[in-house]
């Protein structure tokens, strides 16, 4: 059995290596490393596969989030609604424009933001509601695009984790995560489902005019050199990056149906082991299959029991199986978020799930052998101690 990794880029990267190595060469030839051929087609490209009117690449996924809320003219002391349990750079972006961060708890099955929880947070204050489509899956778009239309807000998708996934509405209606909001973002860090060999990011949006202040913003404000009519930052996505997600974009349907066919084995292997809770596909469809793209598992979360998880996880690594805590301390706990505002009982999913969530190997390269292997890891170290 060859050696199980988190995230296995090494051999993904054989796959495509002759591809690479030819599209590097020719940006080295043409010497145009900023906004040069291979960024220009990877925008329209994934404009096409999003269905999507407007891409704006930029330097990375957190990047995405400022500029978005930027664009949108949020002020300093406007309140942004977003979830407790998600990475930092969610609500840092918020924190850095002076913004304040509201964050509220989570869905116990899909764990991503909740939104009752949403309603019950907005205030006079608010202007935005930042959903994140966490571990591969959107967040209840529906409810949350009803809310916002309610209250007349924006809302800016946070779909770092859930690139290729669709979304069905209850009319039967279907949108790629990222694009039913007012501004979605994205990240190409490398471990992403479509990941560069680098940092890199986009932002995606239907309105013409917010997409051209998007384009002003990535690049200090410029649409004329020299000319600054908006204030901007310095955020591009670089020509060789672009080159790599040239390569893979063909390949995003085929990667993420191994996630899902990886995460099917997983289900099965681990049916029944005693104290794990399977992860919760939010479309209602029932079993995974490769069929149904509403989960593209950027991970595999499982829930174990809370006075187990750590001696898991130890367990998980004397065995050479690498395991993933995301995340083991709430936003709201965290010292630089701290806020008297906050009320523990408000948090009360968060909390729980923090201590409980572990997520397992899952990549485009994972086998059959190795996934029994990890199964029975598990499930041996939860029959003897469980």
């Amino acid at each position: 059995m060859k050696k199980i990794q988190m995230v296995d880029l090494q051999g993904q990267y054989q796959d495509i290596k002759a591809e690479i190595a030819e599209r590097f060469e020719t940006v080295l030839d043409q010497s145009s490393f900023i906004n040069g051929p291979e960024v220009q087609s990877f925008s329209t490209a994934l404009e096409k596969y999003l269905d999507v009117a407007h891409v704006i690449p930029c330097a990375n996924g957190t990047d995405a989030l400022q500029i978005a809320m930027m664009g949108l003219d949020l002020q300093p002391g406007d309140e942004v609604i977003t979830a407790d349990f998600t990475f930092a750079a969610t609500v840092e972006v918020i924190a850095l424009l002076q913004l304040t961060p509201v964050l509220v708890d989570v869905l116990p099955d899909t764990f991503c933001i909740d939104p009752q929880a949403i309603e019950r947070a907005i205030t006079p204050k608010t202007k935005a509601i930042v959903p994140v489509h966490l571990f591969g899956q959107c967040a209840d778009m529906e409810a949350i695009l009803a809310i916002a239309q309610k209250h007349n807000l924006y809302v800016v998708e946070d779909n770092a984790q859930a690139i290729g996934a669709t979304y069905t509405f209850s009319d039967g209606r279907k949108a790629k995560a990222g694009t039913m909001g007012h501004v979605g973002c994205t990240s190409f860090f490398p471990s992403k489902n479509l990941g560069c060999y680098g940092d890199g990011g986009a932002l995606f949006c239907q309105d013409e005019a917010l997409a051209h202040r998007l384009r002003g913003i990535v690049n200090h404000g410029m649409y004329i050199r020299y000319h600054h009519d908006v204030v901007g930052v310095n955020s591009r996505l670089d020509s060789l990056q672009a080159a790599v997600l040239n390569a893979k974009l063909p390949r995003l349907d085929s990667y993420n149906q191994k996630r899902r066919l990886a995460a099917q084995r997983y289900n099965t292997l681990l049916s029944g082991v005693p104290g794990v809770v399977l992860p919760k596909m939010s479309s209602g469809c029932g079993a995974i299959c490769a069929q149904c793209d509403c989960h593209v598992f950027h991970q595999y979360t499982l829930l174990v029991p809370a006075n187990l998880r750590d001696g898991l996880v130890a367990h998980l690594q004397s065995l050479g199986v690498p395991s993933g805590v995301y995340y083991p301390i709430p936003l709201h706990r965290q010292k630089a978020y701290l806020s008297e505002r906050y009320n523990e009982a408000d948090f009360e999913v968060t909390n729980r799930i923090s201590e409980q969530v572990i997520s397992l190997p899952m990549h485009t390269e994972l086998d059959e052998e190795q996934q029994t292997y990890i199964a029975q890891s598990l499930a041996k170290f939860l029959c003897t101690d469980g």
